[in-house]
């Protein structure tokens, strides 16, 4: 990040200054009520914006709260501690952490070299992210959930981007302008957080904590179930096409996941499939092959022998009464 912008960000405001001269309180003038410890959106946002920008204030533990307002944190230098559903989560340089309205959450005592930026935003703001995002992905439930009334659901995302150019780069474009104040804002920066938030969806393998299922585990278990239904034909690039991931980013996410790859899982599910044919029919051995998804013969013939140490035809000899499927 650009080194006057971090400069001028490490600055100490004088709200910080009454910390360090011995007012260890936080400011109650943040909260509208001292039992719910909700921090007012109107203390931050200009009347007439949908969001801003507000550096971290250092030198201070803020307890737990709320706010009536979105907020996204970026640690733009050193790390900043926080407290989320009894977890303490520390985030680094370049980490990304996303809240919605409806969550608690504390922040631990910053020091000087610790500058972390807080986006606050209606939720309106995200309208415009919305339309830009696909269904059926992480961050658009996130987006929902800022936008439930009814049902209100405490959401947060974790990223840990570390060293991502692109992503910073768009950050420190949101930062300056704001910083500066410059007008006409709102619309860009919509636009500015939904091209980050597509930037997000090719990273999902960097989202390490959620408050709700991980997206990871939601492309996983789909990819359980595609396989044990598609098995004959299944590929990789076509889980890759339905979640809009690359196909880099999506075996990283099958491995870390389930330990295995997606051509061993699907290896997997195919000979569970024959060895029941196998077992279960009288299907020719060659039909069995391509029933399961293998058009060249001796590469099934040579895959079954290494796997159960034994020919198709000897295995069918031996387990024909045997229900009992290896996999």
């Amino acid at each position: 990040m650009n080194p006057e912008l971090i400069s001028k960000m490490q600055e100490i405001s004088p709200e910080e200054q009454s910390y360090l001269d011995g007012n260890a309180t936080v400011n109650k003038e943040l909260y509208t009520s001292e039992i719910k410890f909700e921090i007012d959106r109107n203390r931050f946002l200009k009347e007439g914006r949908l969001i801003t920008v507000r550096l971290h204030s250092r030198f201070i533990d803020f307890p737990a709260h709320r706010h009536n307002y979105i907020e996204i944190m970026y640690v733009c230098q050193g790390t900043i501690t926080h407290y989320l559903d009894g977890k303490e989560v520390t985030l680094q340089k370049g980490d990304l952490l996303l809240l919605n309205q409806h969550v608690q959450h504390g922040v631990r005592r910053a020091e000087y070299e610790d500058i972390g930026i807080n986006f606050i935003a209606l939720p309106e703001v995200f309208d415009i992210p919305l339309q830009m995002l696909k269904e059926n992905n992480t961050l658009a439930e996130f987006l929902v959930n800022t936008l439930r009334q009814n049902h209100p659901v405490s959401h947060y995302l974790v990223f840990r981007l570390g060293e991502n150019q692109a992503i910073e780069n768009l950050m420190e474009n949101m930062i300056s302008s704001m910083l500066n104040d410059e007008q006409n804002e709102d619309s860009i920066n919509q636009y500015s957080m939904g091209i980050v938030f597509l930037y997000l969806l090719r990273h999902v393998d960097c989202l390490t904590q959620s408050s709700s299922q991980s997206y990871k585990d939601v492309v996983v278990q789909s990819t359980l179930s595609y396989i044990d239904t598609w098995y004959k034909t299944a590929t990789l690039s076509k889980i890759a096409e339905d979640f809009h991931q690359s196909l880099s980013v999506l075996s990283k996410m099958i491995k870390q996941t389930t330990g295995f790859t997606f051509q061993e899982l699907l290896q997997r599910k195919r000979f569970q499939k024959a060895v029941m044919l196998l077992v279960e029919s009288n299907l020719p051995i060659e039909e069995i092959a391509v029933a399961v998804g293998y058009e060249n013969q001796s590469y099934f013939y040579r895959q079954f022998k290494e796997r159960y140490g034994m020919t198709p035809r000897k295995y069918r000899l031996e387990h024909k009464n045997d229900r009992t499927i290896r996999i």
